[in-house]
């Protein structure tokens, strides 16, 4: 099943028949079955689906992190099948931003350690990290929380703390997958608003996967994956 949107010009990504599957023999699991997929630049996208259903390891596919059985993801004009490790790493590195329910902050670090940490990693000077992680806090409504470590701070506040270390890199496309599982409902709205904004303000292409009605319900466009297969789009 393919879904498109007219008028949009070509597609940022472009998942082509992939399939993709774990283990062998009888203990062989399909998780995605020759999905065909467009997203394109701007769009905040939700994935949705039951556990199992595959939105994951989609969204690995679509981001270089795992490479299909068969099939073709192409990125920004880049089959990412037919370029090196070195080369996925500098594309997740320069235009791919994550977000994972579970945060992934640094302990020790404080939030503008963390926001930062990804710019020092890549060799930026000094003076520009300062600059970019301060915006980015400020961006989530961190700012003047800038200096506290994880555990001095809610869990909205850490995914925020996540979220302006998405932004960071200034990335064309961030993948969040299940960025409000683990928040209250209060809470797991404020963030789904944050992603909304990060699209509608600074043009970012956003894609989600989640259970979060909200999520789905203020996002462009959602799509349902079903044992693996594309089932739905709206």
């Amino acid at each position: 099943m393919s879904t498109q949107r007219d008028g949009s010009g070509p597609p940022l990504i472009s998942a082509e028949g992939v399939t993709r599957a774990f283990g062998s023999g009888d203990q062989r699991v399909v998780a995605l079955q020759e999905v065909d997929l467009e997203v394109f630049s701007g769009e905040f996208l939700a994935v949705t689906g039951r556990s199992g259903s595959g939105k994951t390891t989609l969204l690995n596919l679509m981001a270089g992190l795992d490479r299909p059985n068969s099939g073709h993801v192409v990125f920004d004009g880049q089959d990412l099948s037919a370029i090196s490790e070195t080369a996925l790493v500098e594309l997740r590195r320069h235009k791919i931003g994550f977000v994972f329910q579970s945060f992934g902050l640094m302990p020790l670090l404080s939030a503008y350690e963390n926001v930062e940490l990804p710019l020092h990693i890549g060799g930026v000077s000094w003076r520009e990290r300062r600059r970019r992680a301060l915006e980015a806090l400020e961006l989530v409504g961190l700012g003047p929380r800038s200096r506290h470590r994880p555990y001095e701070l809610s869990g909205g506040e850490q995914q925020r703390v996540a979220i302006a270390r998405a932004l960071v890199s200034n990335p064309q496309v961030v993948f969040a997958d299940e960025p409000t599982g683990e928040l209250d409902s209060n809470t797991a709205s404020a963030i789904s608003e944050i992603l909304r904004e990060i699209t509608s303000q600074r043009g970012v292409t956003v894609i989600a996967a989640s259970h979060d009605l909200h999520l789905s319900e203020i996002s462009s466009r959602v799509i349902e994956l079903a044992d693996g297969a594309l089932v739905s789009s709206d």
